[in-house]
């Protein structure tokens, strides 16, 4: 029996996904405590019965909406895993960073969600991870930082959550960084590239030629 989920992705045009797109939208503005499903409702044009007969209760529409952007997510790092594929270090790096990062900036909700459960995890959140092994599989072959995907070291892994943490930040608080940098949305966007460039390809470019002389 599919998933309400399941049903949404599979019908984009569906009531479920119209509430789905919606939900995602002001979750990642306020976060699980600050949406209510009445806020929902009112953002789509229907009574809140409606909602809940589509979705349930707002956990149930939070789980579904966290697991959307999981594999949302996912599915775009397996769209630039097979761009990059073969490539030197520095240009796999290059490429994902600019896709990545526009991606993300289409859908700013996916970073907001995530730091929003980095910091902010309750009760309702606890059995929601996301699927964080999966994520350093899909980040590693940008970073060549181990050849075997089911044994990520721990220092490795850290090296993913700061390419992560960094991508996530500079645009859960593009507001605040423009504000303070004076930049215009397009100036901003293109900037937050090369600075993510500028600091992330030469500390693994350097890293990938020290294993190699040593």
């Amino acid at each position: 029996m599919e998933s309400p989920l399941e049903k949404a992705r599979k019908d984009p045009e569906s009531m479920k996904a119209r509430i789905l797109i919606v939900a995602r939208k002001i979750f990642g503005e306020y976060g699980f405590h600050g949406t209510t499903t009445r806020m929902i409702a009112q953002e789509v044009g229907i009574d809140i019965s409606t909602l809940h007969y589509h979705w349930g209760e707002k956990k149930d529409l939070y789980e579904a909406v966290i697991l959307d952007i999981n594999k949302d997510l996912g599915q775009s790092l397996i769209d630039v895993e097979k761009i990059i594929h073969g490539r030197p270090l520095a240009e796999r790096l290059a490429i994902a960073i600019d896709i990545m990062t526009d991606h993300l900036f289409e859908h700013p909700e996916i970073s907001n969600l995530i730091l929003f459960r980095y910091f902010g995890k309750t009760r309702h959140e606890a059995s929601l991870d996301f699927s964080v092994p999966e994520f350093y599989r899909r980040y590693r072959p940008f970073h060549g930082l181990t050849k075997d995907a089911k044994k990520v070291s721990p220092r490795a892994r850290m090296k993913v959550l700061a390419v992560m943490n960094a991508i996530y930040n500079f645009i859960s608080g593009e507001e605040f960084f423009r504000s303070m940098t004076h930049m215009d949305r397009d100036t901003y966007i293109v900037t937050v590239k090369e600075t993510l460039k500028f600091i992330l390809i030469p500390a693994f470019v350097q890293q990938e030629q020290k294993k190699e002389q040593g």
